[in-house]
């Protein structure tokens, strides 16, 4: 078994892309013609985006979309930084909402938290020293 990707079910794909490629610098790996999915180039595992419809298609009885839930789902996409208060920043300022500013841990890996337009929570960490 190996972890493949996560989709995320978002209400624009392309917004989402673009906003993941300005906050965080990854590359637009892939995009569908149709605009319902989309990939970014983010190392060994892949991050994409998938439309509401699509997520209808694959889910008849519905899901809580992230994007209209006010409160973050319980779920987060993490990405590792040296610098997470200036990645931090960098999200905030292309639209992320923070949500907890960077904080040194107790075992030594500073963390942050942003939310996205689309509802997406991603947690922002230094590597974690062996």
């Amino acid at each position: 078994m190996k972890f493949g990707y996560t989709i995320v079910y978002v209400p624009d794909v392309d917004a989402s892309l673009t906003f993941f490629e300005r906050a965080f610098d990854f590359a637009r790996r892939f995009f569908h013609e149709s605009g319902t999915y989309g990939e970014l180039d983010t190392g060994e595992t892949t991050l994409s985006f998938a439309s509401h419809a699509l997520g209808e298609m694959n889910f008849p009885d519905g899901y809580i979309a992230a994007s209209i839930s006010a409160r973050p789902l319980g779920m987060e996409v993490a990405f590792t930084t040296p610098n997470v208060a200036a990645a931090h920043a960098h999200a905030v300022a292309a639209g992320a909402v923070s949500l907890k500013e960077p904080e040194k841990k107790p075992w030594g890996q500073v963390m942050s938290y942003v939310r996205c337009p689309d509802g997406t929570l991603v947690e922002l960490c230094s590597p974690i020293e062996n």
